[in-house]
């Protein structure tokens, strides 16, 4: 009878242990952001803009860096309309500033040294500068490449590597997050420009993070899905058939849904950032050797990865049947063409 209690002790304790330890040793001290400068590309609007007045809330001051000079200043207001009832000034909280981050280099630099010079060393900084566009691959022109390149990838490596530049020589620990996308994680119809940049974003954020570790900066990917920004609609207008059909599968979030979880991912340390059950199974799907630093994550790597395999291959077949029927359709009507 001894043992079979001792038994059943052990076969519970163990499993509690390895949990603890793991969460213990993968869930480091939330970050906190009262009176701190958070640095936010592509801020003027979508989920930038809302993760601005996520921060502001959180008593931060906050610097939008974006293209459109009209667009930064009705930002700023809304920023500030947010944040009324916090204590202070909140006009003195948020500045602006036009910056091109696909442009020179200089412009880039010294935006940033401005915007530290006026609130303070950047804390955190949030890259939601990027857009999307969906074409057949024939028909992509390179200059759209080139240009999908520049600013979902090579904007965002140029401010980082700016501010992190400095979080490094301060030694006073920070938060660096990229925004990449679904598309990055799963390479799909339409995409295939776009899905090489994002992918890059991600494999751009898994080494530095590896990098940053020891300087106490933390590194967060985010993944939104299909999210219903200006740039959305903008991406909506060249988007082929197929691609829209794909993916309405995985619905359509606000950027303010994707803004709350990526700050609070962010403030907590971990590396993935997602919502929706899709981005929960792709990112689980694709972790492979990237970051641990949550024991969920980890414990859902574990033991649903062949789950969620068999689940996508659901996906990959439906995926495959619209681009078909698509196929199909488009033969028929150049046959009726023909024939007239």
């Amino acid at each position: 009878m001894f043992g079979v209690i001792l038994s059943s002790l052990v076969c519970g304790l163990v499993p509690y242990l390895v949990i603890r330890a793991l969460w213990c040793h993968f869930y480091p001290k939330r970050h906190h952001l009262q009176g701190k400068h958070v640095l936010v590309t592509g801020g003027s609007s979508g989920i930038g803009l809302s993760v601005a007045r996520q921060v502001a809330l959180l008593g931060a001051k906050v610097t939008l860096v974006a293209r459109n000079v009209e667009r930064l200043q009705k930002a700023k207001e809304e920023v500030e309309s947010a944040c009324t009832k916090l204590e202070g000034d909140s006009s003195s909280r948020v500045q602006i500033f036009s910056v091109d981050l696909a442009g020179r280099r200089e412009n880039i630099d010294t935006a940033i040294k401005e915007a530290e010079a006026s609130q303070g060393p950047v804390y955190m900084l949030v890259n939601c500068a990027g857009f999307s566009r969906a074409q057949v691959f024939e028909d992509i022109p390179q200059s759209l490449v080139k240009e999908l390149i520049d600013v979902n990838l090579m904007g965002s490596f140029t401010v980082t590597q700016e501010v992190v530049r400095g979080m490094k020589q301060r030694g006073e620990g920070g938060v660096v997050v990229f925004t990449s996308s679904q598309g990055g994680l799963v390479g799909l119809y339409g995409f295939t420009a776009y899905s090489a940049a994002k992918g890059a974003v991600v494999k751009l954020a898994e080494a530095l993070h590896m990098e940053l570790k020891p300087h106490g900066i933390t590194v967060t990917v985010c993944y939104p899905p299909d999210t219903q920004t200006p740039g959305f609609e903008e991406e909506n207008k060249t988007k082929p058939v197929e691609t829209r059909l794909i993916s309405e599968a995985a619905g359509l979030f606000t950027s303010d849904q994707v803004a709350k979880k990526l700050v609070d991912d962010a403030l907590q340390g971990n590396f993935i950032s997602t919502v929706g059950f899709e981005g929960f199974m792709l990112t689980t799907l694709c972790a492979g050797m990237g970051p641990v630093t949550d024991s969920l994550s980890l414990l859902s790597q574990m033991f649903l990865t062949g789950l969620f395999r068999l689940i996508s291959a659901f996906y990959l077949w439906s995926f495959s049947n619209i681009v078909r029927r698509e196929h199909e359709k488009k033969i028929t009507a150049g046959s009726r063409t023909k024939a007239e």
